[in-house]
Formats: structure tokens, sequence, C-alpha cells
């Protein structure tokens, strides 16, 4: 099992709702010149899971599951700031309000520039859910470290999805890192050089259709972890050669020019130090069953 220091990770309590669908009220341009007019960020995306494709939809930049914020009117300002960087990949999260009052599920990552968390729930709940219903998440992962590993960082990452990501240790200080896909370094596009990776995203470009073929990119899947070779996100967006970061997917494939796949940092290491180990069923959806269910029936016995 992994050293960490959880036992001193600050868990605080917050508070978003599900955001409606945003558009700019205009046409798009895609990155071989034609016009679009679709769906695109925020909203309850009924039909749009995690574990689903993330290519093939009728939109652009599409989020799966819930589209959260702390306030919709105010995405760059205080609390939903704060809701941004303290909320983590794999945090419970709990309906507290309306007909789905109760109903248990779980946070995938943070899509910058829409400024919102990406929070998966059964379809049957999302069915229920209204724009006005609160959503409490257990946040807690910032400041998670790996005791013995001091060169592996770790970004926005509940510490009980660490511990279920199957990674092994492989001896010389390196860690096996389960992945759907390995994402050459020239691929990564909007979001790079970022400050930090405490909140948003970036992109996987996938304007070039030899390198989706090659790299089986359109393969993708929401909620996938994903490896970006020589990428290091130690303290921001930065390509360095021998570098690996491991992200999870938030949002689908893009029609505009430098975008893609949106993924956010989970570890990120300036030395080759994580070996990418592919496995298609690397994907948080089959890792927080269990989790749901344990708070579901903690739930119930309150």
């Amino acid at each position: 099992m992994l050293k960490t220091n959880e036992d001193r990770v600050v868990e605080f309590i917050l508070q978003c709702q599900p955001g409606p669908p945003k558009s700019r009220g205009r046409w798009g341009v895609d990155h071989q010149g034609v016009p679009y007019l679709l769906p695109s960020i925020g909203g309850i995306s009924v039909n749009v899971g995690i574990g689903d494709p993330a290519f093939g939809w009728a939109g652009d930049h599409v989020e799966p599951g819930v589209s959260c914020t702390a306030n919709t009117n105010k995405p760059f300002e205080h609390p939903n700031v704060s809701l941004q960087i303290f909320s983590c990949a794999g945090n419970v999260a709990r309906v507290n309000s309306g007909e789905a009052k109760g109903s248990i599920g779980y946070t995938v990552g943070h899509h910058g520039g829409s400024e919102h968390i990406i929070v998966e729930f059964t379809r049957g709940v999302k069915e229920k859910l209204t724009y006005d219903d609160k959503v409490i998440i257990r946040g807690r992962g910032q400041g998670l470290k790996l005791l013995d590993y001091p060169d592996i960082m770790l970004f926005n990452l509940d510490p009980q999805l660490l511990s279920r990501m199957n990674i092994e240790e492989s001896g010389g200080g390196k860690l096996r890192v389960p992945v759907t896909t390995k994402v050459p370094a020239a691929c990564m596009g909007s979001g790079l050089g970022a400050g930090n990776v405490a909140s948003g995203d970036y992109d996987i470009m996938t304007s070039d259709p030899d390198t989706v073929r090659e790299y089986k990119l359109d393969q993708i899947r929401f909620g996938d972890f994903v490896a970006l070779l020589d990428h290091d996100n130690r303290y921001g967006r930065a390509y360095r050669k021998g570098a690996v970061t491991i992200g999870i997917v938030v949002h689908s494939d893009c029609r505009t020019a430098g975008h893609g796949p949106g993924v956010t940092t989970l570890m990120t290491c300036p030395k080759p130090l994580i070996e990418p180990v592919i496995d298609e069923k690397a994907n948080i959806s089959g890792l927080m069953g269990d989790v749901v269910r344990e708070e579901f029936s903690e739930g119930n016995q309150k």
C-alpha cells in the first residue's frame, strides 16, 4: 500500500449546484473552417456519463454528468474559485435537496473556462435533479503526498481514489500506473502554460487525423486515466522531456482549433518515474461503485 499523509489532509464541506447549459449564442468555427451551432458546456447531461465515449457526440466541449458551480453567475469569483480548487476527483457528492435528495455520486474533475466541476450521478438521479438543487461535496485531496516518492506530486486526487487506482511499486523509485491511453506531448493544447493545475484542465488536440489513429485518441472515454508524455505539471503545464503526467478526462472532443478532450491533472513527475501501463479498464467509473454504495448505506443508517 502506498504511504501517504492522508491523515493530515484537510476535508471541507463544499456546496454547489447544477448549472444550466451555456451558449455564446452565435456560430462557432471548427479547425477546418466549417461553422457549427451545437450543444456545449454545462447542464445536467442526462444521456452523457462517465465511461461513455468522449468522441462522436453532436456537440463541442460536452461535459458528462452534472456540471456544477457554487454560483453560476459568478464563475470566476469566490466561492466558486474555492470550489474548483478544493474539490478533487473521487470526492463523494450527495444531493441535499429536491426529489433526488440523499442520492450519492462522485466528483470527476474540473473544466477550466467554464469553471465547472464535473459530478457523476446515475441517469435516474439526473432525471430528478433541477438547477435549484444543492449538492454537497466532501472536498479532500489537495495537499496529498506520496511519502516514499517525493519526486511524484499529486493534485486534485481523493486519497480513497488513489488507493483504488491499482498502482504498483516497481522498484527504483518508480510507480506503474494503469492508463487507457498514452498521449504524445505535441498533442497537448488549450490550457498549456497555466500557472497551476489545482483547477481547470487542458486539452488533447485532435485536429490531425493520422495522430488520432496512431495513438487511438478517438477511443478515449469520459473518466479515463491517461498519460501525458513529456509533460511536467508540478508548477503549471509545461513541456519537459522525460516527464510524465497522469490525468483524468473531463469533457468531450472539440471542434475548435487547439482543443479536444479535456484532462484534469492527478499525478506528475519531471523524471520518468511514472510508468504508464495500458489497461482498457483504467476509468474512474469502475473504481467508485463501492464507495457510492458504502456512502449510501451509511446515509440510510443515519
